[in-house]
């Protein structure tokens, strides 16, 4: 593992001057037209390179694979990737047709127009990014974003200084599905109980809950606010749950299924129990990666750096519960 990488959080807060106050934000809440950073796009007759940092994960060939087989977007190539590995790299360079490795991430520094950060353990994620977003170079940081809230907010405290765009979010929660269902959502009334279902695996080396609890809290987030006051994890052997209390009274329970992937929300109307699913067809490229394209071209964030922070914040106290077995209070963002 590169140096760079495995600093202590101390050292990494230090890099971006802790105690920073984390001003007012001005871009969108979700689902609305984000702010348009000061950045230029870049002009259409010019190919737009990226840059992957992480190639452990099999994300990093299947993005290869959207902008350099399939073409998803054209105009638009991943040319270089630094792996944890040579061997994860090379894998990645196959399966995607990536041309370039490189041995330092910083050496893709003047050669990409735009980032993809990309580890399996989301502690990896900011730190070599540093030098990008100091470049100015538009950055999608895939789930989870990082493994500390307050790590998150000095980050993007430093992308807002330097005028860098900044997104992540999960391909689960960022959707057509999810955003189709939202809609669903506003004829249903008042929703006060809700149940969700999803993989995830306490234990894992990845980092536990933040593996992929973004995959199962980041959508209710989406659907109903990044109002969550406090969480709590229950334990039954091999089975685990958690209990999500967002600040109007709802409550949201989560069951992290280890037999099945997939995931699935219900809703309790007065109707009775209702499955929230969507009506739409699947389609190709998602909205994530047409969001995360669109942000890359133009600046403009999809996602709230309050959302953002939100989300990592409740992975966090889910995190704080599977140890205490107790109630843990999510921290305001105020108080990041």
């Amino acid at each position: 593992m590169n140096d760079t990488l495995v600093d202590t959080r101390r050292t990494f807060l230090k890099k971006l001057g802790q105690g920073t106050a984390f001003s007012a934000v001005t871009f969108s809440i979700p689902f609305h037209s984000a702010a348009r950073s000061s950045k230029k796009e870049k002009p259409t007759d010019e190919i737009f390179k990226i840059g992957i940092i992480g190639a452990e994960n099999s994300h990093t060939a299947a993005f290869g694979k959207l902008f350099n087989i399939e073409k998803q977007f054209p105009g638009m190539e991943v040319k270089y990737v630094w792996g944890e590995t040579n061997e994860f790299a090379k894998k990645a360079m196959e399966d995607g047709q990536i041309p370039f490795q490189v041995k330092n991430p910083n050496d893709m520094l003047g050669k990409i127009d735009g980032l993809i950060v990309d580890h399996r353990h989301g502690k990896f994620h900011l730190e070599p990014a540093i030098p990008f977003i100091k470049a100015g170079i538009p950055t999608f940081i895939d789930k989870p974003f990082c493994y500390r809230a307050k790590e998150g907010k000095a980050f993007l405290d430093l992308a807002k200084k330097h005028g860098t765009p900044v997104t992540s979010f999960s391909s689960i929660a960022h959707s057509y599905e999810t955003f189709a269902i939202r809609e669903r959502l506003a004829s249903m009334g008042e929703i006060n109980q809700v149940v969700r279902y999803g993989p995830v695996d306490l234990e894992s080396k990845y980092g536990g809950i933040f593996f992929y609890g973004a995959h199962i809290v980041q959508p209710l987030l989406y659907l109903f606010g990044d109002n969550v006051e406090k969480v709590q994890v229950h334990h039954n052997g091999q089975n685990s749950s958690a209990s999500l209390v967002f600040n109007n009274g709802m409550l949201a329970t989560l069951v992290f299924t280890t037999k099945k992937y997939g995931w699935q929300t219900f809703v309790e109307t007065d109707e009775g129990i209702v499955a929230l699913k969507s009506d739409i067809e699947e389609k190709r490229p998602g909205k994530n990666d047409v969001d995360m394209v669109q942000m890359l071209r133009t600046g403009e964030e999809p996602r709230s750096h309050e959302s953002i922070l939100h989300g990592v914040a409740v992975l966090e106290a889910l995190e704080k519960s599977v140890s205490s077995g107790k109630w843990e209070n999510v921290v305001p963002n105020d108080q990041i």
